[in-house]
């Protein structure tokens, strides 16, 4: 049985899905927990009901208090048939706050630096927003790109990042 919780942040509300190990099998800046849980792969479903986020609610509590690290412990599910886009989610992890790259840069980390695109939908099919930090990533030309839950989401996210 998983876990959801949606918990309060200066840009709107922050819905997390744990499992019973505490790992986040989504995440996003929405309430709507059937649409979050759309995101997640077809082997990683199961039953969700409302319940203590853990660990992982402190986590996010101690990065909106400046503790930008706070979220990289925790433990994330991501599942994929494709090894591309498993490898970017791990590399994806790996970029650190108020450091973003461009989607070309992230090719190029993902070791395919022709495969923009195949980096760009990696960003567009995270499951789990904030831990695996697809706001980090912005266009090849520095503008913001897309956000699934909003610009203005991720334009707080990134100032937030660089003002710590």
């Amino acid at each position: 049985m998983l876990r959801h919780s949606t918990l309060d942040t200066p840009v709107g509300p922050l819905t997390v899905v744990v499992s019973r190990t505490g790992a986040v099998r989504a995440t996003g800046f929405t309430t709507d927990v059937p649409d979050l849980m759309s995101l997640v792969h077809p082997m990683l479903l199961e039953p969700v009901e409302p319940g203590d986020p853990g660990l992982v609610g402190e986590a996010v509590r101690a990065y909106l208090a400046g503790d930008l690290t706070a979220i990289d412990a925790v433990q994330v599910e991501q599942h994929t048939a494709g090894a591309f886009m498993a490898h970017a989610w791990r590399v994806m992890r790996g970029i650190k706050p108020g450091a973003p790259v461009t989607y070309t840069g992230f090719a190029e980390l993902s070791g395919r630096p022709l495969a923009v695109r195949a980096a760009a939908a990696a960003c567009a099919r995270n499951p789990v927003a904030l831990f695996t930090p697809c706001h980090r990533v912005l266009r090849t030309d520095g503008t913001l790109g897309g956000y699934r839950w909003g610009l203005n989401v991720k334009e707080w996210l990134l100032a937030h990042e660089s003002a710590v």
